[in-house]
C-alpha cells in the first residue's frame, strides 16, 4: 500500500494499514503548526486513535504491530534528544514492557527521537508480543525499509 502526505511516503507490503493524518488544530495554541503523524498497523487502524497508539495497541494479538511515526518542531532538531541522524535500525533488544506508553500484558515497545534533513522525529512501535520480537523484527524492517522521509518540508 503506498502512501505520500506531508513529505512522508511509505509503501507498506500487504497486511498492513497505514494512514498519513495531521490533527485538526483545535487541541493547539492559536498559530500552533499541526505536524503529520505516521500510523501503521498490521490490524485495522480505528477511526479514533492516538498518536501513540490509544485505540490501536489493545487490538494487537501476538503476531501484530503498531508504528507511530510523529513529527515534532524542526527547532527540536537543535536539542541533545533529537541530535541521532537518520531513521533507527531497530534490534531485538531495542524493545522492553517498560518501554510502552501503555502497559499490555505480554506487549514490548521501543522509541527512537531522530532528524531527517531539518525534520525531528519520534519512533514509537508496539510488537504484540514480547517473548516473539525477534520473529516481529523482519516485519517491522520491511515496512521501515519503505519510508521517505523528505528533507525541510513545512506541513
Amino acid at each position: 500500500m503506498e502512501l505520500k502526505a506531508h513529505g512522508i511516503g511509505v509503501d507498506a507490503p500487504a497486511g498492513w494499514e497505514v494512514r498519513i493524518t495531521r490533527r485538526s488544530g483545535e487541541e493547539h495554541a492559536p498559530g500552533a503548526r499541526v505536524r503529520p503523524v505516521l500510523h501503521a498497523a498490521t490490524v485495522p487502524l480505528p477511526r479514533e486513535r492516538g498518536d501513540f497508539g490509544g485505540g490501536v495497541t489493545a487490538l494487537l494479538s501476538s503476531e501484530d504491530l503498531f508504528v507511530s511515526l510523529f513529527e515534532h518542531d524542526p527547532a527540536a532538531c537543535s536539542t541533545a534528544l533529537f541530535a541521532d541522524r537518520g531513521l533507527p535500525r531497530p534490534s531485538a533488544a531495542d524493545f522492553d514492557p517498560a518501554q510502552l506508553q501503555r502497559t499490555i500484558a505480554g506487549q514490548s515497545g521501543a522509541q527512537w527521537f531522530f532528524q531527517v534533513g531539518g525534520r525531528a522525529f519520534c519512533l514509537y512501535v508496539v510488537l504484540g508480543s514480547h517473548a516473539r520480537r525477534v520473529e516481529l523484527l523482519p516485519r517491522l524492517r520491511q515496512v521501515l525499509a519503505t519510508l521517505v522521509l523528505e528533507a525541510g518540508v513545512e506541513s
